[in-house]
């Protein structure tokens, strides 16, 4: 091949993070997790002086590990995505091997998590008011992850068996868990509230929603169906990073996690809590309640 088709052959191909990109949806990974892997990689590249990873191998791999380790002193899951973002360049991207590195993947300490009385939740709760105080009790009453509690849809409510189905969750599995009885009419309360909202946004040409995978070409018309709204709407219209799209996303995780800690100081509570302290407290309490650890693993 002359040097003119070589260069060609090169300026077809998309840039090395467009690809990665590419190989990130087409694998349908989280946006959180597309975004970390990035910039991971980009730290790698930059780390060894812009070459390009194809001229590289487990020695420039070990070396920034290592660097992450000793010089920044990251946390064992730091130092781990990091690893697994350069793992998914190369096998996925530059198809190549990469010998046999010479470390092993750090070990996260165990520690025991912390959790709260319910005299302790109670006085949390007292500190938070309008969508905080239902969106924590909703992640203590279901132990939802944060994440599962600003993903939820109207559609994932069922008020009728009181319970709520959580898809696509942790290891990209679905499952059902309880919509406690001191929350149904807040939470009926809230949703008509969601729905005026929605009908505000449609009537100014918006109230499009983003669609998992492509049921938005599937289905035109269900990003404006109010059972796909998010059931804690962000307070403003903005653009999708994703599909540039101007539209209500879900409430971010600032918001809650603010909250919780402003509550958390009202309340004189001293342990180290966030939002998964509750989930904790969920689990716990249950079990104090008498409730099988089989049920409790699978709520």
């Amino acid at each position: 091949m002359s040097q003119v088709s070589q260069i060609a052959e090169i300026v077809k191909q998309p840039k090395l993070l467009d690809q990665v990109r590419a190989a990130i949806r087409t694998k349908h990974y989280s946006y959180r997790t597309g975004k970390s892997y990035l910039y991971w990689i980009r730290r790698f590249i930059l780390h060894h002086n812009k070459r390009h990873p194809k001229e590289m191998g487990e020695k420039e791999i070990n070396e920034f590990i290592t660097y992450l380790a000793v010089k920044e002193n990251v946390a064992a899951s730091t130092q781990n995505q990091a690893l697994c973002a350069i793992i998914f360049l190369y096998k996925n991207i530059i198809k190549k091997e990469i010998g046999d590195l010479k470390f092993t993947w750090a070990k996260k300490p165990k520690r025991l998590p912390v959790v709260l009385t319910k005299a302790e939740v109670k006085k949390l709760f007292e500190q938070l008011c309008g969508v905080s105080h239902l969106m924590a009790c909703l992640i203590y009453g279901s132990g939802l992850r944060l994440r599962e509690c600003l993903q939820l849809r109207i559609q994932d409510i069922d008020f009728g068996y009181k319970q709520i189905t959580v898809h696509d969750a942790k290891g990209a599995k679905d499952r059902a868990t309880i919509l406690p009885e001191f929350l149904l009419n807040s939470l009926k309360n809230h949703i008509l509230k969601v729905k005026k909202l929605h009908q505000r946004d449609l009537d100014i040409g918006y109230g499009s929603v983003a669609l998992p995978y492509a049921l938005g070409k599937k289905y035109p018309k269900a990003a404006y169906s109010f059972n796909w709204q998010w059931v804690f709407p962000a307070p403003n219209i903005s653009r999708d990073p994703q599909s540039g799209i101007k539209r209500r996303h879900h409430q971010g995780e600032w918001m809650i996690q603010r909250a919780i800690r402003q509550a958390k100081l009202k309340a004189g509570i001293t342990k180290h809590i966030g939002c998964h302290t509750l989930r904790h407290s969920f689990a716990t309490h249950l079990l104090e309640d008498g409730y099988d650890i089989r049920t409790i693993q699978e709520l």
